[in-house]
Parts: C-alpha cells; structure tokens; sequence
C-alpha cells in the first residue's frame, strides 16, 4: 500500500528518501530526476510494471507495520494475470507486500514465480543503499522458467541468504 507521500502525489515511492527510483535509476536510467511518466515508461518498456499487492487498508501513517490485517482488500491479481500472461514473475519490495500476497492471493494465482527484495522505504534502515541497489539488481536479469504454482525465484543464493538473515533480525519467517 502506497504511504501517505505516495498517495497524496498519486505516484509509487514519491517519499523523496525512498530508494525505488535511484534504484531504477541506477540500473535502467529510470531515476528520480525524470518525470513520473518518462520513468514509468521507462520500467514498461523493461517488461516492468509497478502494482500494489493491497487495494485498500486501514493504517493510520505510512508504516507496512501499522496496516490492520484484518482490513486488507488485495488487487485483483487473477484478471491482471489473465491478462497479461506474459507476466512471469512478481517481485515484492520487502517483505509486507510479500506476506500479504501469500496470505490472500498466492493460493488462486497461476504459476508464477515470486522473489521478496528489500524493502526500499526509508523505514528499512538496516541495509545501505548500495546492498539494496544489490539484492535489487535481480530484476534486470533474464525472467526464470517455472516450474510450479508460487515458485520462488531461485538462483540468487547470495541474496537470499542476506535477506534470510534480515528476516531473522525482523522476526519475519518466509513462506
């Protein structure tokens, strides 16, 4: 769910200390110095597309950690998947958008394959720029094959390890 910068400007990651877009910056000229359109063009002509996992929440801030659960409304993922089969992997930034995918979508969606990265908000201050722009760097690699409903993107060891061990710091279990 966007934060409150976010929604108020109706644009992703527009809290000007969020790391997403010098991150698309970094890997695909896509930084916070262009126009919302030119990067938002920029990520669709890459085959990257930026959604929501939740619609509508009830959350008092900007924090993932305040969102109610028992509020939580998901985006339609089965007509989004639908309609555009190529969509092979869906890649979480941190690890609430990851949980609520699993806990109400993952069941009735397709095969894809899915990979949680660190989370850029600034609320994420355990790892540095440079290790986010990192772990990040997997999403300018070629798509995975599939081999199974909800299959996690395998062949990043390295990162995975990172983020298990920010997983035990945070107490927050993966699937």
């Amino acid at each position: 769910m966007p934060g409150v910068a976010s929604l108020r400007a109706a644009q992703y990651y527009a809290h000007p200390r969020n790391a997403f877009w010098p991150i698309m910056g970094a890997l695909f000229g896509a930084g916070p110095e262009k126009s919302y359109d030119e990067r938002t063009a920029i990520l669709l002509a890459r085959g990257i597309a930026v959604w929501d996992v939740v619609k509508l929440c009830t959350r008092r801030g900007s924090l993932d950690s305040a969102i109610v659960d028992s509020t939580v409304v998901t985006n339609d993922f089965d007509s989004l998947l639908g309609e555009f089969p190529s969509i092979r992997r869906i890649v979480f930034n941190g690890a609430k958008a990851e949980t609520s995918f699993v806990r109400h979508v993952a069941p009735s969606v397709r095969d894809v394959a899915v990979r949680r990265l660190p989370s850029t908000s600034p609320a994420h201050a355990s790892l540095s720029f440079d290790r986010k722009l990192d772990a990040w760097r997997t999403i300018a690699q070629p798509r995975p094959a599939i081999s199974g409903s909800y299959g996690r993107d395998e062949g990043h060891q390295e990162n995975d390890d990172e983020h298990d061990r920010v997983d035990r710091r945070n107490r927050n279990p993966r699937p």
